[in-house]
């Protein structure tokens, strides 16, 4: 089977019927709208958080998710307040009896390491939480390369603040190349398809900093290890020049679309360089045949009781594909 036909069947499996939505389209006529679905939409549970300090439970991001009318929820991990199989199944029956899948696990790992040590203890922790989304009836979770780690705070600003303002690019290791480093990222994700494949779990490479900084540094990953079980999580906000170009080049081989709004001003300034024209984004993910979720991350300084809402009806009028 086809590495985008496998991820299509298995990412899709088990989830809940999206909500048709109330798009005005006013130039199609009745039959065309009965061919008409919209994507489902999820939320992550970032967007009521944002490491903001404040104590944001899941089962709170549960509640609200299902009050505001997604269809499904995208579980931060390290939001989580434990991993144990009780808590697990817990949160499993909370989103159930929510009526929300539990669509996506969103991971934290760091492969770009020349200590080989430190890559075994980041492959056996990913190969750990592919099991926790498996506990969960997770089908995809979202994975990063990692990164060089050479930013460093400056006065009052942290690592990731300065590693923000300068668009997620730093250097590399001194005495390593970036051809070492895909090396690293290639050798550790491939360790963990077995267990991926087992588990029956997409992993999802996120356009994120590090090595996947670019469309072409993740796909350079993704065709090496070649297997249905890696694709891709494209995030709609993390790209900061050629952005057409780039989402171009990821959109066919996407398991998952994190879609960023930023409502109020984005949490980092530079993000508000980035202009997201969602329609277009739909439009290009129609002509990719992407029947799947999109999953929002809210990063804005409004009230995310006001901006979740607006950003749910921004994704929904966007987002659909056609049946026949």
């Amino acid at each position: 089977m086809k590495r985008r036909s496998l991820i299509k069947s298995v990412v899709t499996a088990g989830v809940g019927a999206p909500l048709l939505g109330c798009v005005n389209y006013s130039n199609t006529d009745n039959q065309q709208l009965k061919n008409i679905k919209h994507n489902p939409i999820g939320v992550s549970t970032y967007s009521f958080w944002q490491f903001n300090g404040r104590e944001t439970p899941i089962e709170y991001c549960i509640e609200k998710s299902a009050e505001f009318g997604f269809d499904g929820v995208e579980l931060l991990l390290i939001q989580m307040e434990s991993e144990e199989n009780d808590y697990l199944q817990k949160i499993k029956k909370r989103a159930f009896d929510s009526g929300l899948d539990l669509m996506g696990l969103s991971t934290h790992q760091s492969f770009v390491s020349p200590n080989p040590n430190k890559r075994k203890e980041n492959i056996e922790l990913t190969k750990h939480q592919i099991e926790i989304a498996h506990s969960l009836g997770i089908p995809t979770i979202r994975i990063n390369t990692g990164r060089w780690g050479t930013t460093k705070p400056t006065g009052d600003k942290s690592e990731f603040d300065v590693l923000m303002d300068n668009k997620g690019v730093e250097s590399v290791i001194e005495g390593y190349t970036e051809e070492e480093g895909f090396k690293w990222v290639i050798d550790s994700i491939a360790e963990c398809i077995p267990t991926a494949e087992k588990n029956g779990v997409v992993l999802g490479l996120e356009n994120h900093w590090g090595l996947g900084l670019t469309s072409k540094g993740v796909m350079k990953i993704v065709n090496a290890i070649n297997s249905p079980w890696l694709s891709v999580t494209l995030d709609t906000g993390n790209f900061f020049e050629n952005r057409e170009e780039q989402l171009e080049e990821l959109a066919p081989h996407t398991c998952l679309i994190q879609a960023k709004t930023y409502f109020g001003g984005a949490k980092w300034p530079a993000f508000n360089e980035i202009n997201i024209d969602y329609p277009a984004i739909g439009k290009l993910m129609r002509k990719n045949d992407y029947r799947g979720y999109i999953s929002l991350e809210f990063e804005g300084n409004e009230d995310a009781n006001t901006a979740v809402p607006k950003s749910l009806k921004l994704l929904r009028d966007s987002f659909y594909f056609n049946l026949g």
